[in-house]
């Protein structure tokens, strides 16, 4: 159930499980995950050892709780969180999606979840509590695409300076804006 650029199935549209079942050979994390969150997966699939799923954001501290905790998983490791602006296909995906890449050093499997996050209400729980490392991805993403993180323990600028105005990895940031000078601080 990918597009052509193997990506998530547009707003709204049905589910083909037996296609996605068959599809998860390989991939133990896939198969616990849609047995334990059947509701919550919205797409998944593992091809050449590449296993990805699309998860709603309301549910993601539980389900990277789960894919921390199973001792059939043990992802210890999160090794990337990004942000990605995907407003040149409206009609397929939400306006920006936050990625996440699991690695599990027990097992030596790996996972990639994404998360939709609508244009509107751009925001989605933190998860600097499961993982430390997530503190410096979150802070990077809010600063480069605006997308907030609730709960976050300290959600500021992290490679801009804090009078810098809007997120420039956003597709619609005007590339000739300037912006204001900022002199030295004593």
């Amino acid at each position: 159930m990918t597009d052509e650029g193997g990506g998530t199935p547009g707003k709204g549209s049905a589910r083909n499980r037996d296609a996605e079942e068959q599809s998860f050979e390989g991939s133990p994390a896939l198969l616990k995950l849609t047995e334990t969150f059947p509701e919550e997966i919205l797409h998944a699939h593992a091809q050449h050892g590449d296993a990805t799923c699309v998860v709603k954001r309301d549910r993601i501290v539980d389900i990277v709780t789960f894919l921390r905790d199973e001792p059939d998983l043990s992802f210890e490791m999160l090794m990337d969180e990004c942000g990605v602006d995907r407003s040149e296909h409206p009609e397929r995906f939400e306006r920006f999606e936050v990625v996440l890449h699991f690695y599990s050093l027990t097992h030596n499997h790996r996972v990639r979840v994404r998360v939709a996050i609508p244009e509107d209400d751009p925001k989605m729980a933190t998860l600097s509590e499961l993982y430390k490392g997530a503190n410096w991805f979150e802070r990077e993403i809010w600063d480069m695409y605006g997308i907030r993180f609730e709960g976050h323990p300290d959600l500021r600028r992290l490679l801009l300076y804090d009078q810098f105005e809007g997120h420039p990895l956003r597709k619609d940031y005007p590339i000739t804006r300037r912006q204001p000078l900022v002199g030295p601080l004593n």
